[in-house]
């Protein structure tokens, strides 16, 4: 993790989700190892599963702290395999995978601005049974003046195989500079399949007859209803460090995720 890290100086924070086989799992590792409070840690062990490594991020992301997550959920694709043994020594061998979010800003019917930011993706999905209306400017030049769909999604790298991959967007290697912005279920234009775009763009996304056709805009978890206008671009500013054990790092899965295994 750390050219000076070693067992004698982790300060190690663990968090758990709510299950009781986490919740176990953690008083037997702070027993074993030690446990602090996460601002005063030197890395953070997260015991759940990818939606645990979400929050454990979120909560984290004023104040970025490395990572470790071990898998209590069901797919586990952002954690580590879970073991008692030799962690110190694991994590002094974990690799690390930087990422950055994606900062939102939405404003809503009423003009009311909300900020927030996105480790996956900002989705835009239609409220009601009628299909979204939405033009798309990317750093200022309208790109698309009309599209007609169930929404559209604007993903990170670390985001393309998941929300994004399952509407058929591309992955994306994680350390591409580009965002992946693709529809999900377009009407019109019918053959558009969405567009790689350098992570420096500014996206924004106006909704045409808002009022008739509510749209709700969502940053991973968080979500804002009834939006006009949401702006989307990368936070360069924030970065992240998630640790994984060698051979598993984060993107040598995005990477098997393109050949389906």
């Amino acid at each position: 993790m750390d050219a000076r890290a070693s067992t004698a100086t982790f300060a190690i924070s663990f968090l758990s989700s709510d299950t009781p086989d986490a919740r176990q799992a953690r008083a037997r590792l702070s027993g074993q190892y030690g446990d602090c409070a996460p601002e005063e840690a030197d890395v953070i062990v997260a015991l759940g599963g990818d939606g645990l490594m979400l929050q454990t991020l979120h909560r984290m992301m004023d104040k970025p702290k490395p990572i470790y997550g071990m898998n209590f959920g069901s797919v586990g694709f952002l954690m580590n395999e879970y073991s008692e043994a030799n962690l110190t020594e694991r994590l002094a061998a974990a690799r690390p995978s930087i990422l950055h979010p994606l900062a939102m800003e939405a404003v809503d019917i009423k003009g009311q601005t909300t900020l927030a930011r996105a480790i996956n993706e900002v989705s835009l999905l239609r409220q009601t049974s009628q299909a979204a209306k939405m033009r798309i400017s990317i750093d200022g030049a309208v790109r698309l003046a009309e599209l007609i769909a169930d929404g559209v999604l604007v993903s990170t790298p670390a985001g393309s195989t998941a929300y994004n991959l399952s509407v058929n967007g591309p992955i994306v290697p994680l350390g591409a500079p580009l965002m992946a912005l693709t529809p999900i279920s377009a009407f019109r234009p019918r053959r558009w399949r969405g567009a790689l775009l350098p992570d420096a763009a500014r996206v924004v996304i106006e909704i045409l007859e808002a009022d008739k056709r509510p749209v709700a805009a969502t940053a991973d978890h968080f979500e804002i209803r009834r939006v006009a206008r949401v702006e989307v671009a990368t936070d360069h500013d924030t970065t992240l460090v998630l640790l994984h054990d060698p051979g598993h790092s984060l993107d040598e899965r995005i990477l098997r995720e393109q050949f389906g295994v």
